[in-house]
């Protein structure tokens, strides 16, 4: 059983982290740990893949309110979505039977790079300043989509992010656009992570239907004012959640065993 002083700060921790990834990814730094730490007596896959409810549901209604305000090129982002699916399946599959210790230290010092950049160029994400074709676009997308939804579905903190990084750096978007396209993205990973779990029986609904209301008003409030105050905005809070998953990792890393 799950006492009622438990069940509301996960759904506090789960507004918050709703909040914090519909604005520039990230949710899952505040809501993974803070439940690992809470229901010590469950498996650790159980709890993950209890969380993925109320990180879809939040990340859906951040959506929905991106595709009112923000233009949507459908073709490149159906691709996308259907590859971050498949991706993500095969990525909490693979983690179900090996370990993701390894990876942690190089995300480590690739985060150290991306907080620099983003710290140092002052216009990063302010505007779109590239354009690509159609197809090539459809390649970029695809390998995005393929690389951080298998990331997301094997390891997950920071997925979020990493895709606005990618939108930006890699297809010239800025942080409006692809905070929009991001959402999307991180929709299908963890709709892919849901159905592995759903299959594996391991779901505790009665956390994960309360979290993913709350996670899901955490998302509408961030994403409207994401729109309300434009790309400097998202700027400043992409800094703030990429500074949080460097501390994360960096704890990890050097110091937790």
């Amino acid at each position: 059983m799950i006492d009622s002083l438990t069940l509301f700060l996960l759904c506090l921790l789960a507004f918050s982290a709703g909040f914090v990834d519909a604005i520039a990814g990230g949710g899952g730094l505040i809501q993974t740990p803070a439940a690992l730490i809470l229901l010590p007596q469950f498996p650790i896959a159980t709890v993950i893949g209890s969380l993925k409810l109320p990180a879809f549901t939040g990340t859906g209604l951040a959506v929905t309110q991106y595709i009112q305000r923000v233009s949507i090129q459908w073709k490149p982002v159906l691709l996308m979505c259907l590859t971050a699916f498949l991706a993500a399946f095969a990525g909490s599959e693979v983690l179900s039977i090996m370990g993701n210790r390894f990876m942690k230290p190089v995300i480590f010092f690739v985060l150290i790079f991306v907080a620099v950049y983003t710290y140092t160029k002052k216009n990063f994400g302010q505007q779109i300043h590239k354009t690509h074709s159609s197809q090539t676009q459809l390649i970029y997308g695809f390998l995005i989509s393929l690389v951080i939804g298998f990331y997301d579905g094997f390891i997950g903190p920071g997925a979020g992010s990493f895709l606005v990084l990618s939108f930006i750096t890699i297809l010239g978007f800025d942080f409006l656009h692809a905070s929009a396209y991001s959402k999307m993205i991180n929709l299908s990973t963890n709709f892919g992570s849901i159905i592995l779990f759903l299959l594996k029986g391991i779901i505790l609904w009665q956390i994960a239907i309360p979290m993913a209301i709350c996670n899901g008003l955490g998302g509408i409030l961030g994403a409207k004012m994401a729109l309300s105050r434009g790309n400097r905005f998202i700027r400043y809070f992409f800094m703030l959640i990429i500074t949080s998953t460097l501390i994360r990792f960096g704890y990890d890393v050097f110091i937790k065993h």
